[in-house]
C-alpha cells in the first residue's frame, strides 16, 4: 500500500512539472530574431506579391517554426543558438512563434512542431519536421545551405 502510495505521488508529480513546463525548461527567447508577418515578407518572402519563390536575405537561413508551450522546440532551441553563434556571419537564424503568427504557419502548412524551414541563398527552401540534432541542422547547412563552418 505505501509502495503504491509513493508511486501514484511520484506519477502526480511528473504530470504537475510536464503540465508546468519544469522538465522541458522556461521559453528560450535568446538571441535569434523572431519574425512577424510583415518581417518575414520583408526578410525572407513577399508571399502576398510573388506566387514564385525569390528569397529577399542575404545569407542563407534557417526558420524555426516553434511555439513556447512545445517540448520539442525548447530542446532544438540551445541548438539553434549554438549554431548562430558557430556560423556567425554565414547564415541567420529566425524564428516564427505560430501561435502569434498564425498567418505564416499556415502559409507554411505548418501542422507539427518544430518545423524549420531551410532557406539556401539560391534554389528552393526545404521543410523538416521533428527536434533535429545538431549533426542533422549541420549536414543540411553544409548540403542545403551550401555553407561551410
Amino acid at each position: 500500500m505505501k509502495k503504491t502510495l509513493i508511486t501514484i505521488s511520484l506519477l502526480v508529480l511528473s504530470i504537475v512539472l510536464v503540465q508546468n513546463n519544469t522538465f522541458a525548461g522556461e521559453p528560450v527567447k535568446g538571441d535569434l530574431e523572431n519574425l512577424t508577418s510583415a518581417t518575414f515578407k520583408t526578410k525572407v518572402f513577399d508571399y502576398e506579391k510573388n506566387t514564385e519563390w525569390k528569397y529577399e536575405g542575404e545569407l542563407p537561413a534557417i526558420i524555426d517554426f516553434y511555439a513556447d508551450w512545445c517540448g520539442p522546440c525548447k530542446m532544438i532551441a540551445p541548438i539553434l543558438e549554438e549554431l548562430q553563434k558557430e556560423y556567425e556571419g554565414k547564415i541567420i537564424i529566425y524564428k516564427v512563434d505560430v501561435d502569434d503568427e498564425k498567418e505564416l504557419a499556415q502559409v507554411f502548412q505548418t501542422q507539427s512542431i518544430p518545423a524549420i524551414l531551410f532557406v539556401p541563398k539560391e534554389g528552393q527552401p526545404q521543410m523538416a519536421k521533428g527536434a533535429l540534432p545538431k549533426e542533422t541542422f549541420e549536414k543540411a547547412i553544409t548540403d542545403v545551405l551550401k555553407v561551410k563552418k
